[in-house]
């Protein structure tokens, strides 16, 4: 992504604030995972999606007072240090990086504290994510702190914090052109790797078979890391939402669901299939397996702008509690189950979320309690599941079935874009691609 989108998105946020503002955003630092090692290090949404810089424990300072003549932008960084990047890896170093990011100034980490005091000096607001970072937090209250210690010197203190989520939230809600291509990629990159453990599932092998030919998938195909926990759910597995043991043996006659999606350059895809290890659906799991699907193609009706979450999610539930009785697993009315929520027992999450530079993405989904409308550029997962506990009270040939399907669309302005719409999904579709792949 070019550094000028990372530069008008600082320029709308700065002017979206108050005036006479400042705004502090801190990056991600590294986490320590035992004594000396830390975990993989991930870019904070929040400083990615404004400067695009990929390094830990860095800061930037944003500033629409008058003083600037409109607008500056400020970077602090780890200095180069030959000995540290022996063995820690390269920096780029504050000169490099004003230059790479196209920003006004940057300078070493070392000069925070002195510069954030003389930055924040004079400005009327502070925006930065209250509460999202302790010690970014604490930084910020010492030096607000040395500001309304120090009249005499005729230093100003800011009077106003303001979160600046409020703003970031609502502007990472609506993906641009240049994120829309990288979430096409990070969709189709994560599609390639279902097929491929759709491929590769037998029984006798493992959950983690599967989920290592995921894996391998997304970075050969260039995605490094996967967005989240990959979920690969076989037999009764597939009916905890979050399983992510992924340590059981695959059986023939069972299902297997996997949950997973790959992050691309910071952007998330987000994927469940659920396919018979077999390669082909019993009666029983083809009954249920096309009633989650039903599901969501009638939740896709209400995709579009002007539609709400709600919308979709009242008739996908009007959709599974129908088909729950129609198959003996529920009693009673139509109308009374969705009144009292009966089908909560085996579909008990939500429809979907929105999906973007976080896997289950920022964004309100409610305006003034209101269910807020979809408009283009928003993307969101519907996921639609049926899971039905081992020990339930029903007829023993539902029993340990567990079935999700998740696509991640982009609203359009005429309806949407189904961006996952190549991983099979059928039962048509699903049953010939593993039989094309000769391993069933």
């Amino acid at each position: 992504m070019c550094n000028t989108e990372f530069a008008a998105r600082r320029e709308t946020l700065l002017s979206a604030m108050l005036a006479n503002s400042l705004c502090i955003i801190p990056a991600a630092s590294l986490v320590t995972r035992s004594r000396d090692t830390e975990y993989l290090f991930r870019q904070d949404s929040y400083f990615h999606y404004l400067s695009g810089f990929p390094e830990p424990d860095a800061w930037l300072v944003l500033s629409n007072h008058e003083r600037y003549a409109g607008s500056l932008s400020v970077l602090f960084c780890l200095e180069k240090d030959p000995l540290s990047e022996i063995w820690q890896g390269r920096r780029c170093g504050p000169q490099q990086a004003q230059k790479d990011f196209a920003l006004g100034q940057a300078f070493g980490l070392m000069e925070l504290e002195h510069k954030l005091v003389d930055l924040m000096d004079g400005h009327q607001h502070v925006y930065f994510a209250q509460g999202h970072n302790e010690k970014a937090e604490q930084l910020l209250f010492t030096c607000l702190q040395v500001l309304r210690d120090a009249p005499k010197q005729s230093k100003q203190a800011p009077t106003s914090l303001m979160d600046v989520r409020v703003i970031l939230d609502e502007m990472r809600l609506f993906k641009s052109d240049a994120e829309i291509v990288l979430m096409r990629h990070a969709a189709a990159i994560s599609v390639e790797a279902h097929k491929q453990a759709m491929t590769y599932a037998q029984g006798g092998k493992n959950e983690y078979h599967l989920e290592a030919q995921i894996h391998h998938q997304f970075a050969m195909l260039g995605a490094k890391n996967p967005a989240y926990g990959t979920i690969v759910g076989s037999g009764d597995n597939a009916c905890i939402l979050h399983y992510t043991e992924n340590n059981q043996s695959l059986i023939e006659g069972d299902l297997v669901l996997i949950d997973a999606g790959c992050e691309y350059l910071g952007y998330a895809a987000d994927i469940t299939r659920t396919f018979p290890v077999s390669g082909r659906f019993s009666p029983q799991q083809a009954q249920l397996y096309q009633l989650v699907l039903d599901a969501q193609l009638a939740a896709f009706t209400y995709i579009k702008p002007g539609s709400n979450i709600k919308l979709a999610t009242d008739q996908a539930v009007k959709v599974i509690t129908q088909g729950l009785l129609d198959l003996g697993i529920l009693s009673g009315q139509l109308g009374d189950n969705i009144a009292n929520q009966s089908f909560r027992e085996f579909f008990m999450h939500g429809l979907g979320h929105w999906l973007g530079l976080d896997v289950h993405d920022v964004g309100n989904y409610k305006i003034d309690g209101l269910d807020r409308a979809f408009e283009p550029g928003m993307v969101l997962t519907i996921e639609p599941g049926i899971y039905i506990a081992p020990d339930a009270k029903v007829e023993p040939q539902w029993q340990g079935i567990g079935i999700r399907i998740e696509d991640n669309l982009l609203i359009t302005e005429k309806g949407y874009e189904n961006l996952t719409q190549g991983a099979p999904k059928s039962i048509l579709e699903i049953e010939a691609f593993m039989a094309q792949q000769g391993q069933h």
